[in-house]
């Protein structure tokens, strides 16, 4: 009985496979054409040919129909045939298409160009809102090559599986089945119901559809950076325009074939062919390439976007049918290429969809989505797998079978946990099948200086325990540090628990002995005030004694909100200068003493030693957040759209000194986001006031990120008043902090001759800190940014000015963005 039914299966599995139109596309010299869309007439049912020029179309009724090839630059063919048995095959030859242009016309103001351009941007605004809402079956398949792969990289062995003797081949394959509903202006919710990943039979691909929602009847296109489309309102500020020829679809609509031509290489844009359709002024397809440069996306030498579109004769539009990415990039001795290929049909256009039928989450997968098997993928892939692709899927999958198993994990456990000479520094054992690590590291970065310890040593040991998949985790964690000029050991450990990952809750218990900046923000880092002290004769790091127990717990209790708490216990001591050690010294200058209130009180303490219980609960609120649904996951997507808001309360109550209790209430407001292709702006706003605080200890004030060095390496300067002493402004009552930042992102500069070669960036600022006691302090910053060559953009300088009841000084800021 068994048996006839697994014969009966293989029978009927057979049939639903073989239910298919298959064949070969070629041009005439019977090259291959990948990339080739073929549609049943009149539907939106359709199939794209591979890189082999290989297709097939999945029918599972037997009759007539009408097959419709078409192809960028080559006439297109239909093909009536009646099908009664399956599979069906057609093999297609297509004829390059003649584009003709009967004149050329030199003169720019009777340029034919501009004037279709003209009339496309004229009717961009209709064109989009002739799709007001759809539903679409999508498919996504995404490839990434590495060519070359180094060896090691930063002295570290590279182990990529599937490459071939050339340390060439596929380092990621994907693809997803979704299912689309799109409300416009800008409603897209995905339901994935099948996702595959090479080498990972548990992973999920990251291929969607709205990460590949590239619509060029908007004025921009998110692509790294807000991109100028072609036919944007202002997109003769930005583009020459030549008709490079005509021809006429199999419709008889007359298509315009307008080359693209950037006005100035490092604009945001593209450069390529739009085509255009005359009198009804719709997009019949774009090939557009951009750099990295101009995407600034740093990693990628070129993207190259091809899109084609389809008419529905029912509602009268014409819609997006199939587009690839195709990129290659080169970075810090990695090279490779890759395409991202997007499928769509069956629509379903102007349906009774509403923006109650949209919800925070924009893309969900199905249960089980990642366990379709490949006889289900086989049945259902619109794009068949190049040679390449399937042999990739074979091998990888073998790969893990072999090492997933025990024998394998434990050979490489005793290779990789013999210890060597190399691993004094760091050592990590490691039990692959229980996934537990354990080991110890010794950090060059750990070797600093401070006045206050002299030369720092640090060690770290650790242990991991991971449980599904990195949903849930333990770590414990242990810090030694050593102070030679003040002969103390210090140490510090914690204890966490992650509990799943979707609200992301996390438990920590964490204590010992430690030593803190009075603001806890770390306004000046531990590098840059070695070099400052040793090298300037400036210790501005202030540190105290702390010792401490403290208990942490986080977790997101609805979407959008998240809320932080802790409590700790902590007995604070204060600190006082141990050594005068410099590289550098200047008879004029002198260190000041580790008092952050009184630079010159050489062994006064700035409080006097005490216990302290310390509460605070802290809500996070992101409006508008969305998010990704997976199975036992969720991982959120920030809004530029809406800003966050974040709400505080600390308390510090028990003191040994009972001055030093207080409450203190605080918000903080920011965002940051672009303004077309005008650049990025962001503010960061902060508010707050004490209670009962008149006389507590000094790390509990609010403090302020100053910077007296001169050198930041920040990326952005929202968080820092770049001219101000780290602690002047200090306050225990009131306070209102605000930053704004513009980057115009070469909107300014790449429009002036010869500069806009530079690549540069030029970014303002405004700052504002105002106190009951501190007379209201403002900066103002004009800056370049991006400087450097080719891919290394890591310098940005500013300007700055600062007033504080008029003006009060200058200064040269040097932004390092390579730390």
């Amino acid at each position: 009985m068994n048996r006839k039914l697994l014969v009966f299966l293989c029978l009927a599995l057979s049939s639903i496979i073989s239910a298919q139109v298959v064949g070969t596309i070629t041009d005439a010299q019977g090259e291959a054409l990948p990339f080739v869309n073929i549609l049943v007439e009149n539907t939106y049912k359709g199939t794209t040919s591979n890189d082999d020029g290989y297709y097939e179309l999945n029918i599972s009724e037997p009759k007539a129909y009408t097959i419709v090839y078409t192809f960028l630059g080559y006439k297109t063919v239909k093909k009536t045939v009646t099908i009664d048995t399956f599979p069906y095959k057609i093999d297609v030859q297509l004829e390059e298409e003649s584009v003709t242009l009967g004149e050329v016309v030199l003169d720019a103001e009777k340029n034919p160009a501009n004037a279709i351009i003209r009339q496309a941007i004229a009717k961009r605004k209709d064109n989009l809102e002739k799709i007001n809402s759809y539903k679409a079956d999508f498919y996504s398949r995404g490839l990434i090559r590495i060519k070359d792969a180094p060896e090691k990289f930063m002295g570290q062995e590279i182990e990529i599986d599937g490459l071939d003797s050339t340390r060439t081949g596929i380092i990621y394959l994907s693809e997803t089945i979704s299912k689309l509903q799109f409300l416009s202006p800008n409603k897209l919710k995905e339901k994935i119901t099948a996702s595959k990943v090479s080498g990972d039979s548990n992973g999920f691909s990251f291929n969607n559809a709205s990460d590949v929602d590239y619509n060029f009847y908007n004025n921009t296109i998110e692509f790294g950076n807000e991109i100028v489309s072609p036919i944007a309102n202002n997109a003769f500020s930005y583009y020459r325009y030549k008709l490079e020829g005509v021809f006429f679809d199999d419709r008889g609509n007359l298509i315009n074939k307008v080359n693209v031509i950037p006005k100035r290489d490092n604009d945001p844009v593209f450069s390529g062919s739009i085509y255009i359709i005359e009198d009804q002024w719709a997009i019949y397809a774009v090939e557009l390439d951009i750099t990295g440069i101009q995407a600034r996306i740093p990693a990628a030498d070129i993207l190259s976007i091809k899109q084609t579109f389809s008419y529905s004769e029912a509602n009268k539009l014409w819609a997006i049918i199939s587009q690839s990415l195709d990129f290659s990039y080169g970075f810090l001795g990695f090279k490779g290429d890759g395409r991202f290929t997007a499928v769509y049909s069956n629509y379903e256009f102007n349906i009774p969809l509403t923006k109650k039928d949209f919800g925070p989450e924009v893309v969900a997968f199905e249960n089980e989505a990642n366990k379709k098997d490949s006889l289900f993928w086989s049945t259902i892939r619109p794009v068949p797998l190049t040679l390449e692709e399937k042999t990739d899927y074979v091998k990888k999958d073998s790969i893990q079978l072999v090492k997933e198993s025990k024998p394998y994990l434990d050979s490489i456990d005793r290779k990789n946990n013999t210890f060597k000479l190399g691993d004094v520094l760091g050592y990590t054992y490691q039990n692959s099948h229980k996934d537990i690590r354990l080991g110890f590291d010794i950090p060059i970065g750990g070797i600093q200086f401070n006045t206050v310890q002299g030369y720092t040593a640090r060690a770290n040991v650790f242990f991991t325990k991971n449980y599904d998949d990195f949903k849930r985790f333990f770590r414990a964690n242990a810090s030694l540090q050593y102070g030679f000029s003040d002969d103390r050991l210090r140490a510090t450990g914690s204890l966490t628990y992650k509990f799943n990952n979707t609200s992301r809750r996390f438990l920590t218990l964490s204590g010992g002995v430690s030593t803190e900046q009075f603001n806890p923000s770390n306004p000046i880092t531990p590098f840059i005030n070695s070099v400052s002290t040793l090298f300037f004769e400036d210790n501005y790091m202030k540190l105290y004694d702390r010792s401490f127990i403290q208990l942490n717990y986080s977790e997101e209790l609805f979407n959008g909100f998240r809320l932080y708490s802790n409590l700790s216990y902590e007995r604070r001591n204060a600190l006082f200068n141990t050594t005068d050690q410099v590289f550098t010294n200047e008879d004029s200058d002198i260190y000041t003493s580790n008092n952050p209130l009184d630079e010159t009180a050489y062994g006064v303490a700035p409080f006097e030693t005490h216990n302290i219980v310390k509460a605070n609960v802290t809500a996070q609120i992101n409006f508008g957040q969305k998010y990704l649904s997976y199975p036992d996951s969720k991982f959120n997507i920030g809004s530029d759209a809406y800003p966050t808001l974040v709400l505080s309360y600390e308390k510090g109550f028990s003191a040994t000194n009972s001055d030093y209790n207080f409450d203190q209430v605080k918000a903080r407001l920011y965002q940051s986001f672009n303004i077309a292709d005008k650049g990025r702006f962001r503010y960061n706003l902060r508010a707050g006031k004490f209670f009962n605080a008149d006389d507590i200890a000094f790390m509990d004030y609010q403090h302020f990120n100053g910077n007296q060095t001169h050198v930041s390496t920040q990326g952005n300067y929202t968080n820092v008043f770049n001219n101000l002493p780290y602690y002047a402004g200090s306050t225990n009552d009131a306070y209102l902090e605000a930053h704004t930042e513009h980057d115009f992102n070469g909107f300014l500069l790449g429009k002036v001759p010869l500069l806009n070669k530079l690549n540069f960036n030029l970014v303002v600022g405004a700052h504002l800190l105002a106190t009951p006691d501190f007379k209201p302090y403002q900066e103002y910053t004009v800056g370049i940014d991006n400087i450097g060559w080719g891919k290394w953009r890591f310098l940005r300088v500013d300007y700055v000015r600062s007033y504080q009841s008029g003006f009060q000084s200058d200064a040269i800021l040097f932004g390092l963005k390579f730390f």
